[in-house]
């Protein structure tokens, strides 16, 4: 347990840490707090986008629909800042592994907005919102070891 405390807050076996890094960490969330607002942002999350998805279905409701939806993917997305913390997270989102699908996720988000409310393509953003989750989704599960490679491995299987 306390290994997944370390690797949760930043720090690595051994590491001693600068001035910095010491009082950067004397003012950190303790992990039981961590873990709370991590739960509490990542269900605010779930709670946008179901929320958002059952706007859909109001007349104009795109514009809400866009709006929640892409909320509440913000909101899973923030909550692992409190795992990690926020500049470790960017610094992953950036790794050369999760570039590609960092900036589609980034880049979907921004064009559903403006599919909603500047373009006015309610098929557009809707479109925009699938490319979001699968962005979302490919995104999440480089996170996991070999996950990506068993997705492949299963979409490759059943097209064949």
């Amino acid at each position: 347990m306390d290994k997944l405390r370390r690797v949760l807050s930043g720090r690595e076996d051994n590491e001693e840490l600068g001035l910095t890094a010491q009082v950067l960490d004397a003012s950190s969330l303790s992990y039981g707090t961590r873990i709370k607002w991590f739960v509490i942002c990542f269900a605010g999350g779930i709670l946008c986008s179901i929320l958002g998805t059952a706007l859909l279905f109001l007349p104009n409701g795109i514009k809400l629909f866009a709006v929640f939806y892409t909320l509440g993917n913000v909101a899973a997305l923030a909550s692992t800042c409190f795992l990690m913390g926020p500049l470790k997270q960017l610094k992953r989102m950036f790794e050369p592994t999760r570039l590609i699908a960092t900036i589609v996720m980034l880049l979907c988000l921004a064009l559903t907005l403006c599919a909603a409310f500047w373009w006015k393509k309610n098929g557009l953003a809707i479109i925009f919102c699938i490319l979001q989750l699968l962005a979302m989704t490919w995104y999440s599960i480089s996170y996991i070891p070999f996950a990506r490679d068993a997705v492949i491995k299963c979409f490759t299987t059943c097209l064949n």
